[in-house]
């Protein structure tokens, strides 16, 4: 049968797995149930395990044994295992049984469909003219856990460089229930973060004048940040600055001693970036200065780039098509500015990351998004998912 068959024959089994990982969410890089569930899914297979020493991974390595000459090549395939901070609130029977935790961004989809494509390519070993190496990654939400992967050595797992790198995203809307997106070049922007502390000197809410009012100063830097980016940065080259958090204050008549802002920062290229981290601290302060208070500004560079391999992108784009047919990929036509961890394997290694539409609504312009308490994903596309990270594997092991 072909890949995409055999997939299908695992698909329930593949979808228990996904809701035990639901109901059991873990976030950051410690992620012992996770981990847990993931190794007995694997046990059986002839692969060559390790578990991470600075948090919960789980490399996984499988040997072909039709390589022609020598050892033949590798290719890497990822799946990103943590949850987010988020209370669910789909109402689904296999809900989130830990408070605080949920598996609202689909990596539990990821994690499945891993162990999918090592299922159906251990069955297969015999075919593949190289190695494949998978990458069950915990932190990707924030704690740069393939950074950590990185460090403890994934990228040569299988005792040598990898030549290949590929990974999926499902979205729990924007696309149809089945349906790849991609893009050659820039996919993901870069993120950084800024965590501004404004320092003035508190007082009764009724005599400003006696004190340095922070929360006046800050609100006017939280507005000023979006004029810089109108104002000092090209609108083809794109810079995104959202304050998310914003804390100060204890009463409404009491002028506190400081408040604080953190903003996540998008950008699409090396020299925004650089301009920004320059242009937004310079602007924190020196607006302090103006009222009298002094602000304690940091930037802080998180995940680079994503960008797919241009002759990577390709080679993705057409196993989706004789996979599943023309009409199950969507070319992409601009980057987002949301952005992946699995740029740093992308860094290094020629590969290409995909998304994968798995609307559990029936309308995916209207669904909950991503990360929202809300959302809700289609298990269906489990078995389409491990087809086309075993398909490009064993195909891209064939390629000269």
């Amino acid at each position: 049968m072909s890949l995409r068959a055999d997939a299908r024959e695992i698909q329930g089994e593949l979808a228990l797995l996904r809701r035990a990982l639901h109901r059991e969410p873990e976030i950051g890089l410690h992620l012992p149930r996770t981990q847990e569930k993931v190794l007995a899914a694997l046990d059986g297979l002839p692969l060559e395990i390790s578990t991470g020493t600075t948090l919960s991974s789980v490399t996984a390595v499988l040997r072909g044994g039709a390589a022609p000459e020598g050892p033949g090549p590798v290719v890497l395939l990822r799946g990103d295992m943590d949850a987010l901070p988020v209370s669910e609130r789909t109402g689904v029977e296999f809900s989130s049984r830990i408070d605080g935790a949920m598996h609202a961004c689909g990596h539990d989809l990821h994690t499945a469909g891993l162990v999918g494509a090592a299922r159906l390519l251990a069955d297969r070993r015999e075919l593949l003219a190289g190695d494949v190496v998978f990458m069950f990654q915990p932190g990707e939400e924030g704690w740069d856990g393939a950074g950590h992967m990185i460090e403890e050595g994934v990228l040569e797992a299988a005792g040598r460089p990898a030549d290949a790198a590929y990974g999926l995203h499902v979205t729990s809307s924007s696309y149809p229930t089945g349906v790849f997106t991609s893009r050659p070049g820039p996919l993901m922007a870069a993120s950084a973060g800024l965590h501004v502390r404004v320092l003035g000197a508190g007082g009764h809410g009724s005599r400003p004048h006696d004190a340095l009012d922070p929360i006046q100063t800050a609100c006017e830097m939280v507005t000023a940040l979006q004029t810089m980016v109108t104002r000092r940065f090209d609108v083809f080259d794109p810079v995104v600055i959202t304050v998310g958090t914003f804390h100060a204050g204890t009463r409404r008549n009491i002028i506190p001693d400081e408040a604080v802002f953190e903003a996540t920062i998008r950008t699409f290229s090396a020299q925004a970036a650089e301009r920004v981290a320059e242009a937004a601290v310079r602007l924190c302060q020196d607006m302090a200065t103006a009222h009298g208070l002094t602000a304690e500004a940091d930037f802080s560079p998180e995940y680079p780039l994503t960008v797919n391999d241009t002759v990577e992108h390709i080679f993705l784009a057409d196993t989706v098509r004789e996979t599943f047919g023309e009409e199950y990929f969507e070319p992409m036509p601009d980057p987002i500015t949301g952005s992946e961890d699995f740029s740093r394997v992308l860094d290094r290694v020629p590969g290409a990351f995909a998304f994968l539409g798995a609307d559990a609504t029936g309308d995916p312009k209207t669904a909950p998004t991503n990360h929202s308490p809300r959302a809700t994903f289609d298990d269906t596309v489990l078995s389409d998912a491990a087809a086309l990270l075993a398909n490009l594997a064993e195909r891209r092991l064939q390629r000269p």
